[in-house]
Order: C-alpha cells, then structure tokens, then sequence
C-alpha cells in the first residue's frame, strides 16, 4: 500500500481554555496555564482511512505554543513555594530530548520497510506471476497482525456500527482496487516504471478536486504538474520494460487512490488510527478475495502453486509470501507514525524521497536497464511531484495555521497583560 496522505483536510478545531493565573500566598510569579483540547472528530489527518490526532506540529504553531506556556519566566526559592514544595518536573526523557533523532529514525525506518516490500514483492513476482493472490497474501497477514493485536489488547477494540461501516465501505473498496491493480502493474513493469507511472496521482487528485468537489485549485499548482506529465510521457515512451498492461493497471491504480481520498473525507472518525486501519484492511480482504479466485484461481489450483514451489521449495515460498506480508502491514503502520510527528511541508518532501529511494534501489536490484530517455523523464516527474506537493503543502499549512496563529498571539497579549497588572496589583 502507497503511503500518502489521503486527506490533509485537518483543521485545528484545538481551541486554547485558561485557567485564571494562581495567587501565590507570598508574592511569588504567577504562570499563565493553558491547556489544549480538541475533538478527533473536528479535526485530524487521514491516512489510508486512519485518523491522526490534530497536534501542534507545524513549526510556526509549536513556536505560538512555547510562547504561550509561561509568559513570564521566573525562579523562586523553596520559600516561595519552588519546586520543593510544589510538583517536581520529571527529568526529560530520550524521545524529548532529542526528537529530531528520533523523528529521522521514524523515516528511516519507513523507507528500509517500504523499500524491502517492493524488492520482496517484486521477487515473488519473478517465480510467481499472481498479482491478485499475492494482494490477498498483503491483506490477509495484515489482517491477522490486526486480530492478534485485538486479542492481546495492544490496542483494544473499538466497535462499529453501521454507520461507520457505511463510512469505510466506499474507502475499503477503493483502497482494494488500488492496491491490486498496483501489484498488477508491478507484475508486468518494473518496479522503478511502475513507480514513475504512479508520480501522476496528484494531476489525478487535482483534477478530482477541481471537475468533482468543486475546489479551486490554484494555478500556481496546475504549472507545477506540468513537468509530472511531461516527464512521465518521457519515461513511457522510451521504458523497456513498457507494456500496456502494466501502464493502464498503474494508471487504474492512481485513479482509485483519488476517490479512495475522496470518500475518505466523508470517513472521518474519532475511533483511533490503528482500529480504523484494522477495519479498513478486513474490508478490503473480503473484496479483494473474489476476484483472485475467479482471474487466478483455475490456475493457481492446476500448476501455479506446483511450479512456484518446483522453483524455490515449500518453505522458501511460504516464508515470501508471510514476510512480503507482514512488511507491506508494517511500512504503513510506521508511516502513519511518521507522519503524526511531522508537519506537512515534511511530509510532502518524505513522501517524494521515498519514492526516489524506492526507484533507485529497485534499478540497482534488479539491474534494470534504463534508456537516458527514461532516466531524464523519471528525474523530471520526481521534481514535479516534488515542486506540486511542496507548494500544496506550503498552502494547506497557511490555510490552517494562519487563523489559529492570530488566536494564539492574541490570547498570549491578553494573558501577558493579566500577568502584568497581577504583579502591579
């Protein structure tokens, strides 16, 4: 499963509640509290159907929240009721103090999990040319990873009713759809083609957004695709490993992404990320399932799964399968982790190195040869999805921070002043 951010439509519905700042008995500062809250329903960011928690994460919001903490800094003596008498403040742990670290380890980890999955993925392809049995094969070790987490409780259940089953049907299937024709296309093509094909999503996303939500997209956005387009034509024409089915399975693919984004606007849930995938995932399993029986199944039973272990040996080609599996469940599990610790300007940037880093390790891999052509082409639609989501980003992020910004300043003026005549009074 690609991932990408299906929805970056979380508004900060965050709103900042003061307490009145403490009198202290013997004159010592007074510290102006705010605390935050806010409603996962509001608010959040999508993710292939998962919610995350609306947070403070882009830079200009963190820099108006340490502002806000205390807006007068002070030290007072255990006379003066300091940190002996009141609450002692716990040591900062690894993750605080060091939290760039810890958030490029998050990346790394994402793209080594993202790239192994399509090494792996692409090597099974090599001795066993089932796209739709192998997609069944993602869904359901994921889904097993899920129910065995549900079982232990890490994290518990959360239940569903009808409504929200109605919610994640249209994503689940959409998100279904996608991933099978991507396999179908990494079958056929190579791995860096299918991949150079799959940089169009966003002229797809902007072109839903603009003929179908009624959105107006900038142009500024639109002249960005232009070298999307360009170069993908540029890499088509000349890539020897084209063939059609694997162009127009690509091309299904990012269309289903598209209204896979759509729909999950209308999925927006306070249940937690990780149920919400689980569901999604099952979902997905159970329409995905009819499909590899009908196309692959006559096949599979009379020589398919007789010639892949003649190949590699029962063992070796059970292990694939589980472990191409349970990496395709894990790089998005700790993509959504990710993107929960980054702002989306970041974001947009991670998701373009991935995929760069997804093409070049594949090339290398597998030794495909590449026309100077294809190469320039591929290069030119990377800096176009690059320039496309970096503006897009940048523009979302103003949208959204610059209302809240000017609440947070004006709530700090105010409070700063309550400090100032408390300490005159």
């Amino acid at each position: 499963m690609e991932s990408r951010v299906l929805s970056r439509a979380g508004a900060f519905s965050s709103l900042a509640h003061l307490r009145k700042p403490p009198r202290d008995v013997a004159g010592g500062a007074s510290f102006v509290t705010v605390k935050t809250v806010g409603s996962l329903a509001e608010g959040g960011n999508l993710i292939w159907g998962r919610q995350l928690r609306p947070e403070l994460c882009s830079p200009a919001l963190k820099k108006e929240a340490v502002l806000l903490r205390p807006c007068l800094a002070a030290t007072s003596s255990p006379a003066e009721g300091g940190d002996s008498a009141g609450e002692k403040v716990a040591p900062a742990g690894f993750f605080d103090k060091y939290p760039a670290l810890v958030t490029g380890f998050f990346f790394f980890t994402w793209y080594f999990l993202n790239v192994i999955f399509n090494i792996l993925n692409k090597k099974i392809y090599n001795y066993f040319p089932y796209p739709y049995f192998v997609s069944v094969i993602h869904l359901f070790v994921g889904v097993v990873y899920c129910l065995g987490s549900w079982t232990v409780g890490l994290p518990k259940r959360a239940p569903i009713d009808s409504n929200l089953l109605k919610l994640l049907i249209p994503v689940a299937v959409c998100h279904a759809l996608g991933h099978v024709t991507s396999n179908v296309s990494f079958a056929a093509v190579a791995v860096s083609f299918t991949h150079t094909i799959k940089a169009l999503e966003p002229f797809f996303n902007a072109a839903a957004s603009q003929f179908i939500l009624g959105q107006s997209i900038p142009i500024t956005l639109w002249l960005s695709l232009a070298p999307v387009v360009i170069g993908v034509s540029m890499a088509s024409l000349t890539e020897l490993s084209f063939n059609w089915v694997g162009f127009i399975s690509a091309m299904i693919s990012n269309i289903s992404f598209t209204y896979r984004s759509i729909y999950s606007k209308k999925a927006m849930t306070d249940m937690d990320s990780t149920n919400v995938y689980a569901y999604i995932s099952i979902i997905a399993l159970i329409v995905c399932i009819p499909p590899a029986v009908i196309v692959e199944g006559p096949a599979l039973l009379k020589h398919g799964f007789n010639d892949a272990i003649a190949k590699v040996g029962l063992v070796k080609f059970v292990s694939d399968l589980f472990w191409v599996g349970m990496f395709y469940h894990l790089y998005n599990q700790v993509a959504t982790n990710t993107l929960e610790r980054v702002a989306p300007l970041t974001h947009a940037v991670g998701n373009v190195l991935k995929r760069v880093f997804v093409i070049g390790f594949s090339i290398i891999v597998f030794g495909n040869k590449i026309s100077t052509q294809t190469g320039i082409g591929t290069a030119i639609a990377i800096a176009g999805v690059a320039l496309y989501s970096l503006i897009k980003a940048r523009l979302e992020e103003e949208k959204r921070v610059s209302p809240f910004s000017i609440l947070l300043y004006l709530i700090k003026l105010v409070e700063t002043w309550k400090v100032i005549l408390h300490m005159q009074g």
